[in-house]
Parts: C-alpha cells; structure tokens; sequence
C-alpha cells in the first residue's frame, strides 16, 4: 500500500468515525474571530480558548472594538492562554490591519493572511479551509504527531512547514479541512501524545506504527 492509498484510507475511516468534521474553535462563522482564536490557541487548548475567548467577544464584540481596544484590557482577558502580551498586542495590531487595510473584509490569499501580526501557515491554512474552503493542511501537533505515526515520513520529523507539503500532496485540496479537524478529534481520543490506544485504534489497520508493534 502506497503512502496514498493508506492516508486516503484513514481519511475514509475517520470520515466513518467523526462524520461531523468540525472547527474545534468556536468562532461563529465570524472570521475575524477564528483569526483571533487561532492566535490564541498557541501553546494553549482548544478548551480554554473557547472558554476565554466568551468574555473577549462579549466585551469586544467587532474587530473595531479590539482595534480600539486598550493593549492593557486585552491582555487581563487573554491571560489564561498563555503569552497574553505577544498574543494581546498581535489581535490588537491584526484587527487593526483589518479594519484600516482590508474593511473588515479577511483577505483569501495565503501571502496577504501571513502579513498579519502573530499569523503563521498553520493559522492562515486553518483562515483559508474553514472560511473560504480552499483546504491546507493545519499541521498543529496532532497533525504531526499522527501522520508520523501513520508513516507518512519519519516521527522525528517535526517541522511543521515541511509536514504540510508533504501531506499537500498526500490529500486532496478539497479534504484537507476536514481531514485535519477530524485529526484532532482523533488525537484526543485515540492517537494521544504518551499513551495510545493502539489496541482499539480504528486506524490500526493502516497505522505503520502499529503494525511495528504486532
């Protein structure tokens, strides 16, 4: 079995076991959010952002009002996440960004989104697939850490650009979006960091990692 045939497969079974391939970021369907949400999330998790994130866009309900914002406000709010002075002076700059340069409107081009404060590939792939459905590969630690397990290239291969070039060939464009949200769900589940559950894993058949282990 190629590498191919064996990501397509996982893809085919955890389309079978997580149907519902959902953003685990709660944005609303509001992108100006999602990009805020998504510089959040560094070093922090899904949970906690979401949770933090109630109060912020309660007190900053538009893009104009973080613009607007106080760096200090942000910041108290933001704490919880972790480098709340980086991440606080980042929203703030990027909303400003957005506003001033781009009316409010997110830009669809992956050059421009890399333009705004705190905004690396992982992010500005998450903006493109969940926003304007154009795929990319969101090579967060699950994405990594799994798709190594998976055989894709070697586990000790931790660069998070090169894991995306090398799954955008793997997977099509079109499902690639989902395919990394139902990666999460996975690790979560399943495929975590220190202890696996390989001997209930509905990937084991494909797993090279696994098969080492038989």
């Amino acid at each position: 079995m190629t590498k191919k045939q064996r990501i397509t497969l996982a893809a085919e079974i955890l389309e079978r076991v997580y149907p519902s391939a959902e953003c685990a970021l709660k944005y609303e369907g509001e992108a100006w959010k999602l990009l805020v949400m998504g510089r959040l999330s560094a070093q922090c998790t899904d949970e906690r952002v979401n949770i933090v994130c109630e109060e912020l866009f309660s007190v900053f309900p538009t893009p104009e009002s973080l613009a607007d914002a106080p760096v200090e406000d942000i910041e108290r709010i933001v704490r919880p996440c972790g480098l709340y002075h980086t991440k606080a002076e980042s929203i703030k700059q990027s909303m400003k960004k957005l506003v001033t340069e781009h009316e409010g409107v997110l830009p669809d081009e992956m050059d421009t989104l890399l333009e705004f404060p705190g905004v690396g590939r992982k992010i500005a792939n998450l903006l493109l697939g969940d926003i304007y459905g154009k795929g990319g590969i969101v090579a967060d630690t699950h994405c990594i850490r799994i798709c190594g397990r998976l055989g894709m290239y070697e586990e000790t291969l931790k660069d998070p650009h090169k894991v995306e070039l090398i799954m955008d060939k793997l997977i099509a464009r079109d499902k690639q979006s989902d395919f990394c949200h139902r990666i999460v769900l996975f690790g979560r589940e399943y495929c975590n960091a220190r202890n696996p559950k390989c001997s209930v894993c509905p990937l084991a058949e494909v797993c090279k990692k696994n098969s080492k282990r038989a």
